[in-house]
């Protein structure tokens, strides 16, 4: 259902009656307490899949800095001067 890198991928799914039809739904994970590499200093505008491509090899893996930075959303990181990378790479 899931593609093997996203956050999703391994959460157990249910179902649920949505207007008379059953829907497949996930549980939203709880952020992973990665230990932190570092911080990079994010320039105005730049995006948060290009830098998650730089550090952790993968664009797609950006939900993974917002974890590390409790940024319940990508935009939530778009005020900070610093976002944290998290150790290891691209898991």
């Amino acid at each position: 259902m899931f593609d093997a890198n996203s956050r999703y991928a391994k959460q157990p799914t249910y179902t649920v009656l949505v207007d008379g039809r059953a829907v497949t739904a996930v549980d939203v994970p709880l952020p992973g307490m990665a230990a932190l590499a570092g911080y990079h200093p994010r320039a105005v505008g730049e995006r948060l899949d290009l830098i998650a491509a730089r550090y952790l090899k993968d664009a797609t893996l950006f939900w993974r800095l917002c974890d590390l930075n409790n940024a319940p959303v990508p935009a939530a990181l778009a005020a900070r001067d610093l976002v944290g990378i998290p150790r290891g790479g691209a898991t």
